[in-house]
């Protein structure tokens, strides 16, 4: 089977779609690599031969469309379309921004179903694949990270009913519920700090390391991990795919563990302990 075209959302240096961009151009495929800001996307990708730089903001339809023209006036059919721009957010519920959520929630759920929608007519057209970058966090009740994680799991919704609703059209959908991968995603949500007067001023250092990534699960470079999707991204039937380290373990902690056993493990060095604790011998803040 020949070189593939192939799309990717969220190519900024140092993130999975990077990797992924790098890992499919250097098996000779050709590559749209496209970022909100061109400028970020690394060298080592955009000078490549097979690889075209292009703005994408999936937050914007302006953006979008233009994108869409431009693919289909290059001559190429596009075979993939890779969802992967997403933004992350830390936070207990009830200290959660509203508006920060929203804007997040246009990039992880509204900015791909935009980008499917644009694309659309070109992926029919090729009987091509869209493969959606998740996360096993979409499955799973981690603390402090509801906003992305219910961000995550709408989308995994979305992915799995466009699976259904696009099969008439000759288009395969694939989701991939990432496991822990070592990326500069968490970079875009320093500076953590509760809101004053907040309940969990007391675990607040422990909350700060879902911010910037420090209490995450150690994961996999996002290189290693970018090869393990290769084929999944090229040949990968219609399906949700679990991959990277951790993966397996939640998804069946997500399926078949007990609440209490779920709960127990999702807790477990999140301050919930010693916050309960403190609540119990000085009453609530």
């Amino acid at each position: 089977m020949g070189p593939k075209t192939v799309l990717v959302t969220g190519c900024s240096d140092g993130g999975i779609g990077a990797a992924i961009a790098l890992a499919l151009a250097k098996r000779g495929h050709h590559v749209f690599a496209t970022a909100r800001t061109v400028s970020k996307i690394p060298a080592s990708l955009s000078e490549l031969d097979n690889v075209t730089p292009l703005q994408l903001d999936v937050t914007s339809s302006e953006s979008v469309t233009q994108a869409a023209k431009v693919v289909a006036t290059s001559g190429r059919a596009l075979d993939v379309l890779l969802n992967n721009a997403g933004t992350g957010y830390a936070m207990p519920v009830l200290d959660i921004d509203i508006a920060r959520a929203q804007r997040l929630y246009d990039v992880n759920v509204w900015g791909p179903i935009r980008t499917v929608q644009a694309f659309a007519s070109l992926l029919i057209a090729s009987h091509g694949r869209i493969v959606n970058i998740n996360t096993v966090g979409a499955v799973i009740n981690t603390p402090w990270i509801s906003a992305y994680a219910s961000s995550k799991a709408a989308f995994t919704n979305f992915s799995e009913t466009m699976r259904l609703e696009l099969s008439p059209f000759g288009v395969t959908v694939v989701t991939i519920m990432a496991g822990a991968v070592d990326s500069h995603f968490h970079n875009n949500d320093s500076g953590f700090a509760l809101p004053s007067g907040s309940r969990y001023a007391p675990i607040e250092e422990i909350i700060a390391g879902w911010a910037d990534g420090s209490s995450k699960p150690k994961g996999c470079p996002a290189a290693q991990f970018a090869e393990s999707l290769v084929d999944a991204i090229v040949n990968g039937k219609a399906s949700v795919v679990y991959k990277g380290p951790h993966a397996g373990s939640i998804k069946f902690v997500s399926k078949y563990a007990p609440q209490s056993v779920s709960d127990a493990v999702l807790s477990y060095n999140q301050g919930l302990k010693e916050l309960t604790e403190k609540v119990k011998k000085e009453g609530n803040p």
